[in-house]
């Protein structure tokens, strides 16, 4: 974790990559794709703590259909940079049996979490899975899992703000910031 003195000295080391803007903008469309697709589906929505809060909680007033809302809390980074071990908080409930279920997540990196969240739903006995995703990270690499709906794609870098962490700070950041290349 960061304190509040090295918090400052990151932000104002890193490089603005996405305006403030130009992510509004982004959840606009990734809402109004989901509109088109799940209006008559009355979903489940489980938003992944704690990176999608964001996300979620700017996505959901601009869908104009009627849904139910859960969250699940499932990661692999914790506080670090890098991927490690599926770690699940708190995992999908029985709720889902019977339901289609949208998963928001903030940033789609190497797919394992997000591929780790749809075979636990489907094995819950969801009757279909959907994905919205803020950000798919190009990284050239191949994933297990696409996003449904993708609100942007993001360079191969570490990045930070809506939503997304650096040793636990500046998630509240309405733009998205990078850590400078070296």
């Amino acid at each position: 974790m960061l304190n509040n003195r090295e918090a400052r000295i990151t932000l104002q080391q890193a490089e603005l990559i996405v305006t403030a803007d130009e992510v509004q903008a982004a959840v606009g469309r990734v809402a109004q794709e989901i509109n088109t697709a799940l209006a008559d589906k009355h979903p489940l929505v489980l938003s992944v703590m704690g990176g999608a809060v964001v996300f979620t909680g700017q996505l959901l007033p601009l869908l104009d259909f009627p849904l139910d809302f859960d969250y699940i809390d499932v990661s692999r980074y914790g506080n670090g940079l890098h991927g490690g071990a599926l770690c699940w908080k708190v995992e999908p409930r029985e709720n889902v049996r019977g339901k289609i279920v949208l998963v928001v997540d903030d940033v789609l990196d190497e797919g394992e979490t997000l591929a780790a969240v749809k075979q636990r739903v489907l094995e819950l006995g969801a009757a279909g899975f959907y994905c919205a995703v803020f950000a798919d990270k190009l990284n050239g690499r191949s994933k297990p899992i696409r996003a449904d709906f993708v609100g942007m794609e993001l360079p191969d870098r570490f990045v930070f703000g809506f939503g997304m962490d650096i040793h636990g700070a500046w998630r509240n950041l309405p733009a998205i910031y990078a850590t400078k290349e070296t």
